[in-house]
């Protein structure tokens, strides 16, 4: 007789029942490990698939994801001529709420150097690359947008070129790349009505100083606010060039603070996605402990269930080697194929889920490992008591 193979004849509606809910159960850990590893590689998307040598930032900042950085666009000609560096690109990066198809919508904006700078997306699923200074965009599939769309960004239209999906912000949330000069007109420009009235507030500043009028409209244009900004300057360094001599001089001679791809990566997952993955972490292993839980008190629970049927088998002389065996084979049967139903449910909906999820081999096998391991543990408590168990039973007794 096997234990497991009895239970699914006797009892096929509840075995079965079990059998699902146990594979629910373990559809919702391993979504809570994909949910916590995609939480990561959504926040570190951009800085892996852009992949300077070094970034370049305002001193004493963690930009350009991990806070706001601010600088001059015309820097990077200076750190274009600090020795060691083949390349230097400026670099903006922000998130925005816009209306898209009349639904608000958050997403990211990059606006690089889109004739031969660094920043742009790589691969392209459809259409081609930005090939012009302005009213061009790339957009991340996940906006919805097909090519040739119109896109009212700031003051202008923009038509869109190119879709890709590499990469998205670090909040999860689409992309979409535009020209440098486009994206500062969007992040900085003002609408007329609002630089008409920063004119006024400017002209009446300078007036209240003792400027005349006719002075004041003379100087107006030179304290506007000065619109060639940028968030970081990407760096590519030559052959040969040691990143640690390179950064030191930008740090030492233009006063910026810079940073590698991989320290980049570390700022992000200790700053803006330390907290959120430390919840996430901690759900994560409170649902795999709990699921460890529940399938040893079920198969625990089975076994118990089974005792008086294993005293006729003691009865009749059956080892207790050939019990032990039973017992084991039906807690690796449940603990198997509830495991295989929950790996096939959530590989099968994980495509629905608006955020990624990510499903890694480790993790997936160490979330067998703890259920087995559970389930190991239930079964050496059963046959504990199932040993104690005297043939008597089987004739009624106690």
């Amino acid at each position: 007789m096997d234990l497991a193979i009895r239970d699914l004849k006797l009892h096929k509606g509840r075995f079965l029942a079990t059998i699902i809910g146990v594979g629910m159960l373990f559809t919702i850990v391993l979504t809570m490990n994909g949910i916590y590893r995609g939480n990561i590689s959504d926040g570190i998307a951009i800085i892996a698939h852009t992949g300077p040598d070094l970034w370049v930032v305002e001193r004493d900042r963690g930009g350009p994801f991990n806070e706001q950085s601010s600088m001059s666009e015309f820097f990077h000609y200076s750190v274009a001529a600090v020795p060691g560096v083949q390349k230097a690109s400026p670099f903006i990066y922000y998130p925005v709420e816009r209306q898209i198809k009349g639904e608000s919508r958050r997403f990211s904006i990059i606006g690089y150097d889109v004739f031969g700078g660094m920043g742009g997306p790589r691969q392209l699923t459809q259409g081609r690359a930005i090939n012009q200074a302005h009213y061009e965009m790339v957009a991340h599939a996940k906006l919805g947008l097909k090519l040739g769309d119109q896109v009212p960004l700031g003051l202008h239209t923009f038509t869109v070129v190119g879709l890709t999906r590499e990469a998205v912000a670090t909040d999860g949330e689409a992309l979409v790349y535009l020209s440098l000069a486009d994206a500062q007109e969007i992040l900085f420009q003002r609408d007329n009505e609002a630089i008409r009235n920063q004119r006024l507030r400017l002209r009446h500043s300078l007036t209240q100083e003792g400027l005349s009028p006719a002075q004041a409209d003379k100087l107006l244009p030179a304290v506007q606010p000065d619109t060639h900004l940028v968030n970081a300057i990407l760096v590519q360094l030559a052959p040969g060039a040691n990143p640690a001599q390179v950064a030191k001089h930008i740090e030492d001679w233009l006063y910026f603070s810079v940073f590698t791809t991989a320290q980049e990566i570390q700022l992000v997952i200790r700053g803006r996605l330390a907290r959120m993955s430390s919840q996430l972490l901690f759900f994560r292993v409170l649902l795999l402990i709990v699921s460890a839980v529940i399938i040893s008190l079920v198969i625990y629970t089975f076994t118990m269930e089974k005792i008086r049927s294993i005293a006729v088998m003691k009865l009749i002389g059956a080892p207790n080697l050939v019990i032990v065996r039973m017992i084991m084979e039906q807690s690796l049967f449940m603990t198997l194929s509830s495991f295989l139903l929950g790996l096939l449910i959530i590989h099968s909906i994980v495509h629905l889920f608006p955020r990624k999820i990510l499903l890694l081999p480790p993790d997936t096998l160490l979330t067998f490992a703890v259920a087995l391991l559970g389930g190991i543990i239930a079964s050496v408590l059963g046959i504990w008591q199932v040993l104690k168990t005297e043939p008597a039973m089987a004739l009624g007794g106690q």
